[in-house]
């Protein structure tokens, strides 16, 4: 299933390249820039990364956002999430979970986000776990994806 195709972005790829050698690590295959199709709105959703668990079947979304400096990133996440939680609703069980994932070191936001801030606001916030990169990381170290 590890498939790689093309992004406009260098700190994407270095964030993607981070996370891939971790979930192979770990029992997951993935495939990166899927279309899942379509997010709230109508527009067609891409996602980062695919990964399915070799050995259990669990298949996961996984959204990589990296802020280096101040910026509209943040603005993303909510919307992110809720677009993820509905995939996964629409997916008929197709998908188990889904992560965004937030690196770099220009978030404002960060310990809002990782620290459930938007559970509240979101109805299916159990659907999406926003982490760092290290939490994420740890995560599937900890087979606990």
């Amino acid at each position: 299933m590890a498939q790689r195709k093309g992004r406009n972005t260098g700190t994407g790829r270095t964030l993607e390249d981070l996370i891939l050698p971790v979930l192979e690590r770990n029992g997951y295959t993935y495939l990166t820039q899927v279309n899942i199709g379509q997010r709230l709105g109508g527009r067609r959703h891409v996602v980062d990364i695919v990964a399915r668990h070799k050995e259990t079947g669990r298949t996961l979304l996984i959204s990589l956002k990296w802020q280096q400096t101040s910026g509209t990133a943040e603005q993303k996440v909510p919307f992110e999430a809720m677009c993820l939680a509905e995939a996964i609703l629409q997916g008929k069980g197709r998908f188990h979970a889904a992560y965004i994932v937030l690196g770099g070191d220009g978030w404002s936001l960060r310990d809002f986000f990782t620290g459930g801030g938007l559970d509240r606001h979101l109805k299916f916030a159990d659907l999406v776990d926003v982490v760092t990169l290290e939490q994420f990381i740890a995560k599937a170290n900890r087979q606990e994806l």
